[in-house]
Parts: structure tokens; C-alpha cells; sequence
């Protein structure tokens, strides 16, 4: 299978069918599954920024990305994530799985956002207009990703 994830960190906007291009499937694909999570507009919430390390993202994306790969025998992967400030709708992160069944192409897409929230070192601040609030992972994100990781988390 493939060897290395595809991993993007980027300022700009992501375009998911743009994205989903740079999958590299193979013959022996026969499933290619996608997430692409969006800024959700809750309340008086404005605007969502992310900061990074990106030496330590990029290390955390490729570990992650190298689990799934081998966990699920994919024979591709795309991990997309957005940093900076970002509007309500906007997508801040896109996930592109490919392997040779269906089911291993939706668990690893579960299984790569589920562990990416939790072990991606990102650092998030809700925006209310000039106003604003870091916030954590909850504890249901550290509870999806204790299934994937079991006692790790």
C-alpha cells in the first residue's frame, strides 16, 4: 500500500473537490471516503481561529496519518487542515481515505478525525464579535478517541 500520507497545513481556504484530486487511489482501491469538517455557526460565534506549531502539527498529522495507513491497509490518505481565522461555513479541515473495501475507507476516516482532535496539537479561540475564549477538546472528543486508542488517550 502506500507508503505516506498526503498532509496539508494551510492559511489559505481548502477547496475539497480540489483536494479530494490530490488522492492518489490506485487500481486497487475500491472505496474512497471524505470528511470535511466546517466552522459551525453556534450562538453569537463569529469567527474560529487555530494556531499551530508547525513542526510539532505536521510531526502529530504524520503519525496519525501513518496509524490509519497501516491500521485500515489504505492506499491513500489525505489529511487537510486549516489554521488561522476562519468564517462561519468555512472548512477547517478535509479528510480523503482510499483502501480496497468501503469499510476500511469510512472507519479511517472516523478514526483519523476522532484522534486528530484530540492528539493534533491546534489551539482554538471561539471569536464573538471583538471578544473571545480559548477553547479545549470535551470530554466526548477524548471519548471517541479513547475507542480508537484505548488506554493511550
Amino acid at each position: 500500500m502506500m507508503e505516506q500520507a498526503d498532509i496539508l497545513l494551510s492559511s489559505a481556504p481548502l477547496d475539497p473537490a480540489t483536494l479530494n484530486k490530490r488522492l492518489s487511489a490506485g487500481t486497487s482501491t475500491g472505496a474512497v471516503a471524505t470528511f470535511t469538517g466546517l466552522v459551525r455557526g453556534k450562538g453569537a460565534l463569529t469567527a474560529l481561529e487555530l494556531q499551530h506549531h508547525p513542526v510539532m502539527t505536521l510531526t502529530a498529522l504524520n503519525t496519525i496519518g501513518a496509524a490509519a495507513m497501516a491500521r485500515f491497509d489504505l492506499t491513500a490518505l489525505l489529511i487537510a487542515h486549516r489554521f488561522g481565522r476562519m468564517k462561519i461555513g468555512e472548512p477547517i479541515v478535509h479528510i480523503a481515505t482510499a483502501a480496497p473495501h468501503r469499510r476500511a475507507a469510512l472507519d479511517a476516516v472516523s478514526y483519523t478525525i476522532d484522534v486528530l482532535k484530540t492528539q493534533a496539537p491546534f489551539w482554538k479561540r471561539e471569536w464573538y464579535g471583538d471578544t473571545s475564549r480559548w477553547i479545549e477538546p470535551t470530554a466526548e472528543d477524548h471519548g471517541k478517541a479513547a475507542q480508537w486508542l484505548g488506554a493511550m488517550t
